[in-house]
């Protein structure tokens, strides 16, 4: 995958990032896993603030930006500019838009064209790859 070549402005060997991470935190991060949905501590969080990345800090999410889209994953419609970074994923026999940090590139979730105005888009995250910033 793209984000394992490219060099980003946060790096870290594999041994730092498994200090760093849960393992849970890790396996999606790194791995490009999903956490079981509904199980993020993350996913009701109303309050305003900013959700960071969980590998670096950088702000990814404004907490105006987050809805309840049903799915069991933190959703929001629209990422802080120059926060997230798309590839291609054409894994589990489908192909979707993966989404990482663009900061040290660790995987996020998906973004789906199926989200609120004004973007219409959905950005699904793994509520482990997000620590939350209460404004």
């Amino acid at each position: 995958m793209e984000t394992e070549t490219k060099t980003y402005p946060v790096t870290r060997t594999d041994e730092e990032w498994r200090r760093l991470l849960t393992s849970e935190q890790y396996a999606v991060m790194r791995q490009h896993g999903t956490e079981a949905p509904g199980s993020c501590s993350l996913l009701h969080e109303k309050r305003a603030g900013a959700f960071v990345c969980a590998g670096c800090g950088q702000k990814l999410f404004v907490g105006k930006t987050k809805f309840e889209s049903g799915t069991g994953w933190p959703s929001f419609n629209d990422p802080v500019d120059g926060a997230v970074e798309t590839t291609t994923d054409r894994g589990y026999g489908m192909v979707r838009t993966e989404v990482h940090c663009s900061r040290c590139g660790s995987h996020l979730g998906h973004v789906f064209p199926d989200g609120p105005p004004p973007t219409g888009l959905r950005y699904c995250i793994n509520g482990v790859a997000l620590n939350f910033e209460p404004a």
